[in-house]
């Protein structure tokens, strides 16, 4: 089976899904849905994720497992973790990006250019992006 892909191949940004479909009934459910962050994952970070699972996160184990140094494993760790999003520079540059998009948004709302309806909708679309 095919991996679903998680980035634009023209671009590299983001993709989102637009529609899922039942093969049994043919029930079609149309929206904008985000990827799950694990799809994110490269093939690579995938299957390190899933040895450091078995080996129950012991890096020693793990590095034994797939013959790598120890500073390699803590390295895909490491890049298994900015994947994922989680590490506390990219939780905190998340939230100042966040932010200054609302504060745009805000300005726009004091200029006159938007109304309160529409920045709370584009502040709602921030939370999911």
């Amino acid at each position: 089976m095919k991996r679903l892909p998680s980035k634009c191949p023209s671009c590299g940004s983001i993709l989102n899904i637009t529609e899922l479909t039942c093969e049994k009934c043919e029930t079609i459910v149309k929206g904008k849905f985000q990827l799950n962050r694990f799809l994110m994952l490269s093939q690579q970070e995938e299957e390190f994720l899933l040895v450091f699972l078995i080996s129950r996160g012991n890096l020693k184990e793990v590095q034994e497992r797939l013959n790598i140094s120890y500073p390699t494993a803590k390295g895909r760790l490491e890049d298994v973790i900015k994947s994922l999003g989680l590490s506390e520079e990219e939780k905190k540059e998340g939230k100042e990006e966040k932010i200054e998009k609302i504060e745009e948004i805000l300005k726009k709302v004091e200029k006159g250019e938007i109304t309160g309806e529409d920045a709370l909708k584009m502040i709602e679309e921030e939370e999911y992006e």
